[in-house]
């Protein structure tokens, strides 16, 4: 049949229908067959849900809004799916949550190695602005002296010379 040719060729994404696969499969079938779907079918024992369509008329699988394929579920079988629907969020919520713990450690590990080496390099630029300021300052005093030196010359020259 088409429905089954196509199901066989997509892959359904389960997690964005809301649906598991076994109900996905279950709706395919209803779909590909041609029995009636209304009230009363179903399997045993379910009691069916009201419907407005007389006894013996047929459902269509467009019924409801156009594109549904929604079947029709007694309050039971509503509540199960409702339970196996919150499990599968949950089991997604838990599965993000995870994931973001592992993303927020991950950048937690990745932020704390830059931190270590920016502060090595804070570490070495403050090593080398030490060097640099004692040579600097050692510079500073030789010019003083050489300054003095050469001040002392000037006035030993001056006073050698004729006037």
């Amino acid at each position: 049949m088409f429905l089954s040719e196509e199901a066989d060729q997509f892959e359904l994404p389960v997690h964005e229908t809301g649906f598991t696969r076994e109900e996905l499969e279950e709706l395919l079938s209803l779909l590909e067959s041609n029995e009636p779907v209304g009230p009363n079918s179903g399997s045993e024992g379910s009691t069916g849900a009201v419907s407005s369509l007389e006894p013996n008329e047929p459902v269509s699988p467009n019924y409801g809004s156009e594109g549904s394929t929604r079947a029709v579920y007694s309050a039971d079988e509503r509540k199960k799916r409702r339970m196996e629907s919150n499990r599968e969020s949950a089991r997604r919520s838990r599965w993000r949550k995870r994931m973001h713990l592992e993303n927020v450690t991950d950048e937690i590990n990745r932020l704390s190695i830059e931190n270590r080496q920016l502060k090595n390099r804070v570490s070495s630029v403050m090593n080398q602005y030490h060097i640099v300021w004692r040579e600097n300052e050692q510079l500073r005093s030789e010019s003083v002296a050489l300054w003095a030196k050469l001040s002392d010359l000037y006035w030993t020259l001056a006073t050698m010379q004729p006037r």
